[in-house]
């Protein structure tokens, strides 16, 4: 711990930082009382040791520490390459699967202990892995993403994938509820509307998030229209995420927001009103990704109140090491 370390609570904003170390108008915005966590990218990463550093000066601001979480996947969602083991799109998984699934179950377990250790060596505390979304072939976006398209081999592949994870003593956060394959349309940059009813899409895309119950730790909902249900997105909508992840489903983890700054958000108004949206559905944070003046507009407008619930909820995800 230095000497600049500040103590304060974790808030419910989710930022990131541009280089491989923090400029000083950063460590002056991680230190806001209304952040809670960072997200790390590519551009934040040169080597396995200098990430370790950026991660022990993020983790060093602030007591309790900032959470740091990543999209670490696999295949083409793999932020850090050089020094990091390739780990695999999910659809491999599930192509094993069709041939032995006690092999495939195996093979993802050993992927999650293996990112696992590796991310917790540098100092990363969450992945926002596994994908649970279904391969309908309809969605570009999640394609190799996804495990399958069956329901149950995707429950099971990801029970396998999130088992090796906890083996580490590290968390996770399944996306993107309640199910992102059928929508055709890219949520960064347009709104995808799925016309299903609710019965379709909570005996299908759903399915997983029942399957796993409280093996999940955390869960970020769809920027994804579901008429049936509601006229909001998922990730602004109280009946998706208060009323049935939380009530009918039972979920009692963490709700992150997706990003805030994708295009599908903006049907929420300006930043700080898509992040009050966002919290008054239910989401526990928000992430405000690769806007720096976003970020800052919304730490200068945003109210909020901390509760013993969310700070409970919250350090559940910092890893064991």
């Amino acid at each position: 711990m230095t000497r600049e370390a500040i103590a304060r609570p974790r808030g419910p904003v989710m930022v990131d930082v541009q280089s491989t170390k923090l400029a000083a108008h950063e460590r002056e915005r991680l230190q806001h009382p209304l952040v809670g966590a960072v997200i790390l990218f590519s551009r934040n990463f040169k080597h396995r040791r200098q990430l370790k550093r950026l991660c022990d000066e993020i983790h060093e601001l602030r007591v309790p520490p900032l959470l740091i979480a990543v999209d670490h996947e696999g295949g083409r969602v793999q932020r850090f390459r050089e020094g990091f083991t390739a780990i695999p799109p999910m659809r491999v998984f599930g192509e094993i699967w069709d041939q032995d699934p006690l092999k495939a179950c195996r093979d993802a377990a050993a992927a999650g202990e293996c990112m696992a250790s590796e991310l917790m060596a540098c100092g990363i505390d969450l992945s926002f892995t596994p994908v649970l979304d279904l391969d309908h072939g309809r969605s570009e976006v999640i394609g190799q993403r996804a495990f399958h398209h069956d329901p149950v081999v995707v429950t099971m592949l990801a029970r396998a994938l999130i088992g090796g994870l906890h083996a580490q003593g590290m968390s996770h956060c399944a996306k993107h509820f309640p199910g992102h394959g059928w929508a055709s349309a890219d949520s960064h940059l347009a709104l995808p509307v799925d016309e299903r009813s609710l019965a379709q899409i909570l005996s299908v895309d759903a399915l997983a998030y029942q399957g796993l119950g409280a093996l999940l730790r955390s869960v970020m909902p769809a920027h994804i229209v579901y008429p049936s249900v509601d006229d909001k997105p998922a990730g602004f909508s109280k009946r998706w995420i208060s009323e049935i992840l939380r009530k009918q489903l039972g979920f009692e983890g963490f709700v992150f927001s997706d990003d805030l700054t994708m295009e599908a958000a903006s049907v929420a108004g300006s930043i700080t009103n898509r992040a009050k949206a966002a919290l008054a559905a239910g989401c526990d944070m928000v992430l405000v990704c690769n806007r720096p003046d976003l970020a800052d507009e919304l730490l200068s407008h945003l109210t909020w109140k901390s509760s013993k619930t969310y700070q409970r909820r919250l350090q559940a995800l910092m890893p064991r090491r």
